[in-house]
């Protein structure tokens, strides 16, 4: 029996790619943001094949805010850890 629903990465990919023109209008720092955004949802591909979402543009946009708040929560670390440090050179 063939499948009824196209493979999620594959699907992904043609997520990520029609994008393109939305990508090439971007100042090329902000291309190199894109891309990493865009290797966020490649990361989370297996837990977004499991999701069902109609939409893959959701699994994209939950992707980018599961890494960020990674990001954010490792930077609050850091920032704990250096005033913890300053309070100990008091």
């Amino acid at each position: 029996m063939g499948r009824t629903v196209p493979a999620f990465r594959p699907a992904l990919e043609h997520e990520i790619e029609s994008w393109k023109d939305f990508k090439r209008a971007l100042r090329p720092e902000d291309r190199t943001l894109f891309n990493k955004l865009m290797n966020y949802a490649r990361i989370h591909a297996d837990a977004g094949s499991l999701g069902a979402r109609p939409m893959l543009s959701e699994v994209l946009f939950i992707s980018f805010a599961i890494e960020q708040e990674r990001k954010i929560g490792q930077l609050e670390k850091k920032i704990e850890e250096l005033e913890e440090s300053i309070r100990g050179k008091e």
